[in-house]
């Protein structure tokens, strides 16, 4: 294998893991329960690579005779947020869980942010992201204090409305609160919310930006890059990796520039690993509980997975996953903590091939770098022997 085709559905999670209860996640299942709220919902070009063959989906229709390799993945990192996600697949995992702060944050912690930024602010609370701009929006627009903000995960959010601080204004103070979230108060990741709009319209736009916290060591990306290969980030990746291991990046801003990008970057010829976020799963629909929303998202993925397919040169192997579930049939708004779906596929990749339950995240960069023929120290266990014909 000369390539790796990554792709990450944020939040489409494969069923509750055991300890799902300590996170307040029991039930929990994000693609089975929205396979099983909407009626003659299917995936078609999903399925057959073997999506309802995954274990604990046999329920749902399983078929006779799929396309790819497949298995679940269980998770070793603490937490269930985008950045422990990522890592963990790429070969770190996360003993510790990122902070979170259900109270807000520290009021010493606030005063030196609006120092350092030169604002003041406004919020510092758990809130949907939606529901405080309609809130706190009109302050802000009239004050120029900053909206900040929090949720389940371990994040410090920004938001402001770009014709009240500017965009590039806004990246800079994520950059000076991305400083100060350091040692005991490093949160996963300090995210810009930029909106726009007037009182009682205002709406989020694509302008977000996450700033996370360095990988503390190399991953899956370090090691493809160092290897003189070719590391593309399309999506929030470069993001999430703060750029380390990454050669080229495209960040685009929901699932049909990413989609796009990913094929186009397939149809390239160069040796080494694409690495996808599609992030409108769980920002636009998973934490808004938008079932009829997230559903369709899944079958626009799905329509374009025959082109994706296409696009795949004989020696590419396309990976499908995931890196938590944020269930939108459950009360809950914020991630959940789930098993994530893995697929394979890829002229040299064995067909009606369930792995069952791998031991971590980490096994799927294990094993990109043996198909790589890459030697490395990341976390995990190449199945690579398992899923090579």
């Amino acid at each position: 294998m000369n390539r790796a085709v990554l792709i990450v559905l944020d939040s489409v999670g494969a069923g509750e893991l055991p300890d799902a209860a300590d996170y307040g996640d029991a039930g929990s299942n994000t693609l089975k329960n929205i396979y099983k709220n909407k009626d003659n919902f299917s995936l078609p070009n999903l399925e057959k690579l073997g999506l309802l063959n995954i274990d604990g989906f046999e329920d749902i229709g399983k078929t006779d005779s799929y396309t790819g390799s497949i298995a679940k993945c269980n998770e070793q990192s603490k937490g269930k947020d985008t950045t422990t996600g990522h890592w963990e697949i790429s070969g770190i995992i996360s003993s510790n869980p990122f902070p979170t702060y259900p109270q807000g944050f520290p009021e010493d912690l606030i005063q030196k942010f609006e120092k350092r930024a030169g604002r003041k602010t406004i919020g510092n609370c758990v809130a949907s992201g939606t529901e405080i701009i309609k809130e706190l929006g009109k302050e802000h627009v009239e004050t120029g204090s900053l909206i900040v903000y929090t949720s389940a995960d371990s994040v410090f959010q920004i938001a402001a409305h770009e014709e009240v601080v500017p965009l590039d204004e806004l990246y800079n103070i994520c950059k000076i609160a991305r400083e100060l979230l350091q040692g005991e108060h490093g949160v996963g990741r300090v995210i810009a919310r930029p909106f726009i709009g007037n009182e009682g319209n205002y709406t989020r736009t694509g302008n977000r930006r996450d700033f996370s916290l360095v990988p503390p060591s190399d991953t899956l990306l370090d090691y493809v890059k160092n290897n003189n290969m070719e590391v593309f980030a399309i999506g929030k990746i470069e993001d999430i990796f703060v750029n380390k291991g990454i050669t080229r990046s495209n960040h685009t801003h929901n699932n049909e520039e990413g989609i796009e990008a990913t094929i186009e970057a397939i149809k390239e010829d160069f040796k080494g690993l694409i690495f996808t976020n599609l992030v409108d799963f769980d920002m636009i629909y998973g934490h808004r509980n938008n079932l009829d929303g997230y559903a369709d998202a899944l079958k626009y993925f799905d329509d374009k997975l025959p082109e994706i397919i296409e696009s795949l040169k004989d020696d590419d192997v396309l990976i499908i996953t995931a890196d938590h579930g944020c269930d939108p049939t459950t009360e809950s708004t914020d991630h959940s903590r789930e098993y994530i779906p893995l697929l394979f596929y890829g002229k040299n990749i064995k067909e009606n091939n369930n792995l069952g339950i791998l031991d971590s995240f980490a096994d799927i960069g294990k094993t990109i770098l043996e198909l790589l023929k890459i030697e490395n120290k990341i976390a995990g266990k190449s199945a690579a022997g398992n899923i090579l014909k």
